[in-house]
């Protein structure tokens, strides 16, 4: 059967975490045929995709040339991808090296704005990741754990300024805060590491925050936190980790509340922001 015959493709470039599964899951069940490009292990994928490709992310033109052979006109993105590779000489086919002569910089979003007008020019859209995964965005207020004083919740309120701040630079979008002052910022390490060394630094009873800009394109990234983020801020003894409500996802919310209250660690959703793509 030809690919305009059957139900409309989805490629799904997939990173490490759960979320590729998780995307892939709910376009299947939304009427998708779904072909995976797999970036990490594929095994965790579920059985419903159509096709799971392994691909390495300096290939680009064997890419573009599976998403034309599949009648694909819609890509989206899920998961964790690391970047480090670019800049530690990391193989790249002849359409990657183009692409990335290309970009102006070399921040997440230069090089994903460049991709995705790549993309525009062969007919195929990149999509919101929120069109899949828009059910677990967090919701405001006390999510988990115990109800924390004023002076916390201040700590957190610096904490979301600060991520705000990151994003609009394309720097980060967690830091950790105590007592005011911000002790460990976001950079290409990624959210773990900045946990793992912020808490480090600071002392039990820090404040750990994840927000995105103001004006995030959520095609490019879901900022996500879930039950593993919960065990790295129970084991620096954090007191509260926020998320900015309605713009990052929490994951696995019943294993979440139980281990934020088993550490002691309260999990809250803090306002909203104007000016989402």
């Amino acid at each position: 059967m030809a690919p305009t015959d059957r139900a409309p493709a989805l490629g799904l470039i997939g990173g490490a975490g759960v979320l590729p599964a998780l995307m892939a899951r709910e376009a299947q069940e939304a009427g998708w045929r779904v072909v995976v490009f797999a970036l990490a292990e594929p095994a965790a994928l579920p059985s419903v995709v159509d096709r799971v490709i392994l691909f390495r992310l300096g290939d680009v033109g064997p890419l573009l040339d599976t998403l034309q052979s599949e009648g694909i006109r819609h890509l989206v993105l899920a998961g964790g991808v690391r970047k480090d590779g670019l800049f530690q000489g990391m193989p790249l086919d002849g359409v990657a090296r183009a692409l990335l002569d290309q970009a102006p910089d070399w921040t997440d979003e230069s090089l994903l704005r460049t991709a995705s007008a790549a993309l525009e020019s062969m007919g195929i859209e990149l999509l919101d990741q929120r069109r899949f995964l828009g059910p677990w965005l967090a919701p405001a207020g006390h999510l988990a754990g115990p109800v924390v004083d004023a002076g916390l919740l201040a700590d957190a309120r610096r904490g979301l300024e600060a991520a705000r701040a990151l994003g609009r630079l394309s720097i980060g979008q967690t830091v950790v805060v105590k007592a005011g002052a911000v002790v460990a910022v976001e950079a290409m390490e990624g959210t773990d590491e900045t946990i793992r060394r912020g808490l480090a630094l600071a002392g039990p009873g820090a404040s750990v925050v994840k927000a995105p800009a103001p004006g995030h394109d959520y095609r490019f990234d879901v900022p996500t936190v879930g039950p593993d983020t919960v065990a790295r801020c129970a084991a620096g003894q954090a007191r509260i980790l926020a998320v900015e409500a309605k713009r990052v996802l929490l994951l696995d919310r019943d294993t979440v509340a139980t281990e934020a209250s088993r550490a002691g660690l309260t999990v809250i959703g803090l306002g909203e922001t104007a000016g989402d793509r």
